[in-house]
């Protein structure tokens, strides 16, 4: 066969069905056409890859109809429309289950925190068991302070985002196991609670939780809502309900994916307000202010959109589509 001649005689055919491929709206007369060209191409590719499977030609009649199959057997949705369900629907509903649940892991962090803080506040043993006067005296006075601003603004807050990002991670990956979600909350209450009582045993608590609370409402609320995720997929393996413990764990662990991924410009925004309002110039009271207005705005997200969404019988799960069949349980 001659291709040269074959593809001369077929051009216009092909470029018609390339051009119908990325049009933006068709009538239905240009849908049919899409359709028949795309069977008569389909034939002329089989021929082609017969002669020369690995010729040029073939490779772009090949990108040629797989375009055109998109448009006949439909891109599912459009991306922004994807996006606009993520933001407004899917992620607040997921949040909204939850809410309890990072109030409980917020209570039990604070309570940690409070007691080492008191005890490492209180007690001189315990106070001297952290490092000599000296050491304690130049953390006080500037290793802390110094901390949020001895690297430029945009790097630390990178920096801060992607350790929260790494500690919120493991929350989520292995909350499954029961046992990190204590630890992670534990560990981090405990050094914000000995960090406290360090500054509260130097008469400095205000200049501790003035660079503490600007980003911290929102970081530590993060954490928390991570180690709630975690918690629920733990607790669905534990206690399924009607359902087999596979489908509950797999339905629970959709939705903590989907809080994973919100997650992400959560601790996105936590990062910019360390990395810039909390070593900034601005007072004290603005620069809390504004880590206060952060958490709000995030409480009335999940409050207000997320129960929207929960009433209307959302949970955060992907679409039946996309999460595949479930079995049915009694």
């Amino acid at each position: 066969m001659d291709m040269d001649a074959f593809a001369d005689v077929n051009r216009d055919k092909w470029s018609r069905l390339h051009a119908l491929a990325h049009q933006r709206r068709l009538t239905g007369v240009e849908a049919d056409e899409l359709l028949r060209l795309y069977q008569s191409t389909s034939a002329h590719l089989s021929l082609l890859r017969s002669v020369a499977p690995e010729s040029g030609l073939s490779a772009s009649l090949s990108a040629t109809l797989a375009q055109a199959r998109t448009r006949f057997t439909g891109a599912r949705s459009n991306v922004m429309d994807d996006l606009a369900r993520f933001f407004v629907i899917a992620l607040p509903a997921a949040l909204y289950r939850l809410r309890w649940l990072t109030v409980a892991c917020g209570i039990v962090f604070c309570l940690v925190g409070g007691a080492y803080a008191m005890w490492i506040g209180t007690s001189p043993e315990a106070l001297r068991s952290l490092g000599s006067d000296a050491t304690i005296k130049r953390y006080v006075e500037r290793d802390f302070i110094d901390y949020y601003s001895e690297n430029p603004a945009a790097s630390f807050a990178g920096a801060v985002w992607t350790n929260n990002a790494w500690i919120s991670a493991q929350a989520v990956a292995f909350g499954i196991t029961g046992i990190w979600v204590p630890m992670i909350l534990f560990s981090n209450a405990q050094g914000v609670g000995i960090a406290a009582g360090v500054f509260a045993a130097a008469g400095k608590s205000d200049v501790f939780y003035s660079y503490i609370l600007p980003h911290g409402l929102m970081e530590l609320t993060a954490v928390f809502i991570a180690c709630a995720a975690g918690l629920r997929i733990f607790w669905a393996m534990v206690s399924p309900g009607p359902r087999t413990r596979g489908s509950a764990v797999a339905a629970e662990g959709r939705s903590l994916i989907t809080v994973a991924l919100g997650l992400v410009p959560v601790l996105f925004v936590s990062g910019l307000v360390e990395g810039f309002v909390t070593p900034g110039p601005l007072p004290v009271w603005a620069k809390i202010s504004i880590g206060a207005a952060v958490l709000t705005g995030y409480w009335v997200y999940v409050l207000v959109w997320g129960r929207r969404a929960y009433i209307a019988g959302h949970r955060g799960d992907l679409g039946g589509q996309d999460a595949g069949y479930s079995q049915i349980a009694a």
